[in-house]
């Protein structure tokens, strides 16, 4: 394509590869790109081995929202991950109420303690 020849801007041009495609105008990655990613992202790299069918439905549920499969998966853990830790903080809550309510109960059934006359 000439100097001469300009594609408008437009979303659908990128999403193409009219623009962006040309590898004259391409420039290599630096090596520790994905590190530096990684790492202002707060991301880690993991291995992990899935039944291929779970894969192929978390690709395909991907696909229907839009986002690659990877990013789902991480959105996917971090949902769990909320939820797990609420559920485990109220069943501790809950622990400690009833803890709270059977010393009480205790504390009810007791006598009163003597109590001493002050000269």
């Amino acid at each position: 394509m000439s100097k001469a020849e300009k594609i408008p801007a437009s979303d659908e041009a990128w999403e193409s590869g009219e623009l962006g495609g040309d590898l004259a105008h391409a420039e290599p990655l630096k090596e520790d790109i994905e590190l530096q990613i990684d790492e202002a992202l707060s991301l880690q790299l993991i291995s992990i081995r899935l039944q291929k069918s779970l894969i192929e439905d978390l690709k395909a549920i991907a696909a229907l929202r839009g986002v690659s499969y990877q990013p789902l998966m991480r959105q996917v853990l971090n949902r769990f991950v909320d939820c797990e830790k609420k559920q485990l903080l109220k069943e501790r809550v809950q622990e400690m109420n009833d803890r709270v309510s059977a010393a009480k109960r205790e504390q009810a059934d007791m006598p009163p303690p003597k109590q001493r006359k002050v000269a």
